[in-house]
């Protein structure tokens, strides 16, 4: 019975650690050079994140070495900011943009960038586990069309449902 529970521990605990398909993270990737505060441009929709504008995400590091992560974003319906802390860490080489996320306890999520502006880090690509999960991230709240562009064709040919996007308000 142990056994069972050891396995079935081991699943729900990292299941959410997949990536979909034809996602690769990004090599040659700097943490020091990714940290602080992105704005969020464009979205699938998903339960935490719903009915959210002006949404950021702060990374910091922390003193084990993984990365504080603090997501926030305005919600109109309420009138008030929600906030969401959490933390993030390398799931092999530090070199590889494939990080777990977990805001809740134990359970951790897959955070992939597969692609970023190399040279100015300026904008990031997002996956989550599957092909539910998908951001544009920039340093700024506005974007060229042309990132946008890149994105929903790099996101459609890696299967996401791009006709979904919401594009967040700042």
């Amino acid at each position: 019975m142990n056994k069972i529970i050891l396995i079935l521990s081991s699943l729900i605990l990292g299941g959410c650690l997949g990536m979909p398909k034809n996602v690769q993270p990004v090599t040659g990737f700097e943490l020091d050079r990714y940290l602080g505060k992105w704005y969020e441009i464009a979205r699938l929709d998903h339960s935490f994140e719903r009915g959210l504008s002006k949404v950021t995400a702060e990374y910091t590091l922390k003193s084990d070495g993984g990365v504080s992560v603090i997501n926030q974003g305005f919600s109109e319906s309420n009138n008030e900011w929600k906030e969401a802390e959490g933390k993030a860490y390398f799931v092999n080489e530090t070199t590889s943009a494939y990080l777990k996320v977990s805001f809740f306890g134990p359970f951790y999520g897959s955070y992939i960038v597969f692609d970023l502006d190399q040279e100015n880090y300026q904008y990031a690509f997002v996956s989550g586990p599957d092909t539910d999960y998908l951001w544009l991230l920039s340093r700024t709240p506005n974007v060229n069309p042309k990132i946008i562009s890149k994105f929903v064709k790099m996101s459609t040919e890696r299967g996401f449902n791009t006709d979904n996007l919401i594009y967040v308000k700042h």
